[in-house]
């Protein structure tokens, strides 16, 4: 009976619970990624920083100064949290949507839609709408509502965690906000404000 209470508290200990948290860092820059590959946004180069003038000898006392403390402390490096956005679904929800972009560009800029705190689409005033576009309006928003929804789910199961879902719904809702072209509309606290 000893042995037995023995082992049972040996395997306890040795029990290992390994957490996955949620990459929100990683989800920020995928997001990033894919909204300005949606909106055509290449992003612009920067121009390279002119280097200190520093002396020669100088430069070289710090680099005998930087190996000696790499060959004295090992570097520790701890791996990126990265998050796949390739699969086949997601490189087609991103297709669909840059095509459909053509067609939704104009309607942000006329204000007619809007994202929502979700960062979901919504028609702000269908009222504004001209009668004959009213049909088209709806069915471009709802189909890019359906894409977005469609690429939140792919993006979880390419990272083997379907259960992210939400939270990567979450942190693209505020990307596209701040990816918004100067002019577009975007809810904030219930109500609707221009970027």
């Amino acid at each position: 009976m000893r042995k037995i209470s023995v082992l049972s508290a040996l395997l306890l200990t040795a029990c290992v619970t390994i957490n996955i948290y949620f990459p929100a860092a990683a989800a920020e820059k995928a997001a990033d990624e894919i909204i300005k590959d949606i909106q055509g946004i290449t992003p612009q180069k920067t121009e390279p920083k002119p280097k200190a003038g520093l002396p020669d000898w100088q430069v070289g006392m710090y680099r005998i100064i930087d190996t000696a403390i790499n060959t004295v402390v090992s570097s520790a490096q701890a791996d990126e949290a990265d998050l796949a956005i390739d699969s086949a679904e997601i490189r087609q929800l991103r297709a669909t949507m840059e095509g459909r972009f053509a067609s939704l560009q104009p309607l942000y800029a006329a204000g007619f839609i809007g994202i929502q705190a979700d960062g979901l689409l919504a028609v702000r005033d269908i009222e504004s709408v001209p009668l004959k576009d009213r049909n088209q309006v709806n069915k471009l928003v709802a189909a890019e509502n359906a894409d977005r929804q469609s690429l939140y789910q792919a993006i979880a199961n390419a990272n083997g965690h379907p259960d992210w879902a939400a939270q990567i719904k979450s942190t693209f809702a505020g990307r596209w906000v701040t990816n918004a072209q100067a002019g577009w509309w975007y809810q904030s606290s219930g109500s609707w404000k221009q970027k």
